[in-house]
């Protein structure tokens, strides 16, 4: 126990797997978690009066409770025995082997095979924060820096299993970003200019950062040093696959806020039992194919040149069957070429594992054959940049067994006729068979004994049976050895003889295999960087092929894609909509055109239930898809690069941060208005219906005029059934009236979800009410209730009261924007310090200004 304490005391956040023998134990308060984590029994032990609870699981079944304590979000410190308790009369030496967190795992049983497991760094930077990522499994290392908004938008994207922060920001990381993300907590020390550039120079044994076009990013720098920190903390030092750092260039990837990725549901839904659009989209066969669909689907891309590279192959893989089953078929059979190098790398591999990199890379060869003899350029080059890493194949097939197994104490790992002495050895441990039956045919001919048995056991080795029958014809060579009921057991000199050679020979063989597939693994390391770049390139391929196969199967379009600032839609479904509707029901597909000249925001009215969320989400994601590099669900589409998506689609409260519904939507909303481009596509959802009805009309009718008259004049779709919003095509020429129509029959609505131009002049809210089963009694009374309504607020009443609002600010115009009083006023404005005034005297600076304005109005009538 004191053992125990001392190696416990180094690693006190960490829960500990202490091996005792043939069990790993865990003790006191890791007793305790382990015990209700792994439903295993909590027992208790007394050290000298003390009681410790007490808790473990056989040593070989790691494999089987590792993954339930590090995905419990448990940091798992493995103390291994390490030496021989044979070899020594006191206490065997321990140490820690490896410490397993929720973002440092090599283990399958943890990883998930489509998904990275990303480690993050945070770091808070003067002016920005810095970020990193790194995937320890696959080697993969990003970073970068920005504001809040960027950094928030990138741990939504690549959802890391553990952040790391300094301590001091413990308490600012919770209001920022939540609670949800598994946190670790550094020494300030480590988030250090200077130990970041140390470690990361030392690491990649350069004398700069510059080559991998990181060095300007100063705080993406200190981050990327604190993830480096923590795997040396962690034991884990065998890290030549991390062989380069990459920056996220966000500049070349459509933006879209956490908001978008949430209320578009691209790979997860608040919903249970939910699909979302990477379930749909994924029609990758490799794991690689997989992580990268992801990466796809988070940074969609802005670059025109390389989205019609994708959509060519793409296109070229449809058209051309035969090649598209071919390459499926092959990397259909591939393992995990990312991962398996990495366990090379980090010394985790076994020699089943290095068949099967063996067998991926030979799968490999017939890839690149139908790449290379393509007339597509593009998968050509794919092709061509595939390394068949011959030297590798040949070198592993020479020196293993084609039927290795997991483990190289199990023995025949090294394959025959590859090393003359372990072939020697082998025919002396294994042919003894042969001789034995040699030796028993001799002894019973000469003792006359014919029911003799030799066999073995883990007591005294081998040994002659002789029935107590025929004891008395026992040569008085023989050595008693064992008494049974019915017979004695004897040992001979010959044979012990030969039990000593059979055992040195086992012996030997199980030193001589593995020391030759140590120097196996030593010789491999040189291909790491080839065969990361062969399973970067099967990903990439592997995306595309299940591009083809989605287009296929779902009859998608190529999208035209173009330097204008034009959407334009024909036909369009949404692709996870159309996927779960009954058998025989086709999805209504409809048009959506939008510009900055014409019809820059449509206002969609129409029932509720009607459609109108999924026409303005399926805009996003044909525009996403597009820009993927994917085929869209629609008969045709011509899309001018988007580089901003907004949406501000659904109602969702915040109450951990006393944030109500309206206040999220406003926040919301806000941080759109806020960023817009002149390419930027907005989806605005029921503005306004988080408070009361004026308010909301108010509201929504002020946004629409914003984005109406900002320069940037961003394409809007505008789902609302405030139906007064249709008056504002009166005032703003860019703003378009479309419905989703209905069809009334016999006091029932029918949902037709075709979006026709003009405005809708009912909610049918009732009707809905209705077909969800509310009473009757219920129904009848809203409709009463709502009659009332209308014909005491006339919808009339509202938009003209709205109009005249319009028309009052207008009347501004009326000023000489050359008059020395406006003139006077703007220098006032443009001098006041914002971050000083009080609320007091900012109130006093308006009512001044205000006065003055009054004055000169009345001096005008």
């Amino acid at each position: 126990m004191q053992q125990y304490n001392a190696i416990k005391m180094k690693h006190p956040d960490a829960l500990l797997l202490f091996r005792v023998g043939d069990f790993y134990e865990t003790f006191g308060e890791d007793a305790i978690k382990a015990a209700k984590i792994l439903g295993i029994i909590l027992t208790h032990r007394n050290n000298g009066g003390d009681k410790t609870e007490l808790a473990g699981f056989p040593h070989h079944s790691l494999n089987t409770y590792l993954p339930k304590l590090v995905k419990a979000g448990q940091r798992v410190a493995i103390c291994d025995q390490l030496e021989d308790p044979k070899q020594t009369k006191s206490i065997v030496k321990r140490g820690v082997t490896e410490l397993v967190t929720p973002g440092v795992a090599l283990n399958d049983d943890i990883l998930n095979s489509k998904s990275n497991n990303f480690l993050c760094a945070l770091h808070y930077g003067p002016k920005k924060f810095g970020i990193a990522f790194l995937d320890i499994s696959t080697g993969e290392f990003l970073t970068s820096q920005g504001s809040m908004e960027q950094v928030d938008k990138l741990l939504q994207n690549f959802s890391p299993n553990e952040v790391l922060i300094s301590k001091s920001h413990k308490r600012e990381f919770a209001e920022h970003f939540g609670s949800t993300y598994h946190t670790f907590f550094l020494e300030d020390w480590i988030f250090q200019d200077d130990f970041a550039h140390e470690r990361l120079t030392q690491h990649f044994k350069t004398r700069s950062l510059q080559g991998f076009g990181v060095d300007h990013l100063k705080d993406g720098i200190v981050a990327s040093g604190a993830v480096l920190h923590y795997l040396s903390e962690t034991q884990h030092t065998r890290l030549q696959h991390i062989n380069k750092i990459q920056r996220i260039v966000e500049e070349d990837y459509v933006w879209m806020d956490r908001f978008t990725i949430r209320n578009l549901e691209l790979y997860h839904s608040h919903n249970l039992n939910a699909i979302t659009l990477i379930d749909v989209i994924d029609k990758t066969l490799s794991p690689m194919g997989g992580r990268l669909l992801k990466r796809w689907l988070a940074l969609p891309l802005k670059n025109i040149d390389t989205i019609r590279e994708r959509h060519q192959i793409v296109a070229h893989l449809k058209e051309s069957e035969t090649s598209l089953q071919r390459i499926r078929h092959w990397i259909s059979g591939m393992g995990d070429l990312e991962r398996l190098i990495s366990k090379l790398a980090t010394g985790k591999i076994n020699p089943k594992e290095v068949i099967q990199l063996k067998n991926s890379l030979e799968a490999l060869i017939p890839v690149r054959e139908v790449a290379l003899e393509s007339d597509n350029e593009a998968l050509s080059q794919l092709g061509n940049a595939m390394d068949p890493c011959d030297a590798l194949r040949t070198k592993i097939k020479e020196v293993l067994n084609e039927e290795a197994p997991i483990q190289v104490a199990k023995g025949n790992v090294i394959a025959e006729g590859y090393s003359e002495e372990l072939d020697e050895l082998r025919n002396l441990a294994f042919s003894g068979k042969d001789y034995l039956d040699k030796m028993l045919a001799r002894e019973m001919e000469e003792t006359g004994i014919t029911s003799l048995k030799i066999a073995s056991n883990n007591v005294f080795g081998y040994y002659i049976e002789v029935r107590n029958t025929h004891k008395d014809k026992v040569p008085e060579s023989w050595i008693r050895k064992q008494t049974l009921v019915n017979a004695e057991r004897y040992i001979t000199e010959e044979l012990k003889e030969y039990e000593a050679k059979i055992l040195g020979a086992e012996e030997r063989i199980h030193s001589l295999e593995q020391q030759l597939f140590e120097q196996l693994l030593v010789w491999m390391q040189e291909y790491i960087a080839p065969v990361q770049k062969n399973a970067q390139l099967v990903a990439q391929l592997d995306c595309l092929c299940g591009f083809a196969c989605l287009a296929q199967d779902n009859n998608y379009s190529l999208p035209k894609m173009n330097d204008s600032t034009t959407l334009e839609i024909r036909d369009g479904r949404h692709p996870v909509i159309e996927k779960q509707l009954p058998p025989g029901e086709s999805y209504i597909a409809n048009d959506v055109i939008l510009n900055r000249e014409e019809q820059q925001i449509i206002m969609v009215t129409g029932p509720n239930m009607s459609g109108k969320s999924a026409i303005l989400r399926q805009t996003a994601l044909i525009t996403l898809l597009a820009q993927m590099g994917s085929f869209v669900p629609a008969s045709s589409a011509k899309i001018g690069m988007v580089d901003k998506i907004f949406t501000r689609v659904g109602a969702s409260d915040n109450i951990s941060l006393g944030e109500s519904t309206f206040m999220v939507e406003m926040n919301e909303t806000a941080s759109i208005l806020n960023n817009l481009s002149e390419r930027s596509l907005v989806l605005l959802d029921e503005i306004g219906r988080g408070t009361s009805t004026y308010d909301g009309i108010s509201i929504a009718w002020a946004i629409s005029e914003y984005l109406h008259e900002h320069p940037a004049k961003a394409k809007t779709l505008f789902a609302t059934h405030y139906h007064e919003l249709n008056e504002m095509t009166k005032t703003f020429s860019r703003i378009k009236n479309y419905s989703v129509s209905v069809k009334e029959v016999k006091n029932n609505v029918l949902f037709l979800r075709k979006l026709v131009p003009g405005g809708s002049e009912h909610s049918f809210g009732i009707h809905v009410a209705k077909m969800a089963g509310m009473p009757q009694q219920v129904v009848q009374k809203a409709g009463k209730i709502l009659k009332k309504l209308e014909k005491s607020h006339s919808s009339e009443e509202i938009t003209d009261k709205l109009e005249q609002a319009s028309a009052d600010e207008m009347q501004l115009s009326f000023f000489n924007l050359d008059d020395p009083l406006l003139e006077e006023i703007r220098d006032e404005i443009l001098h006041l310090d914002i971050d000083t005034l009080t609320p007091v005297e900012a109130l006093m600076k308006l009512n001044e200004i205000k006065r003055l304005l009054t004055k000169k109005k009345k001096a005008s009538s």
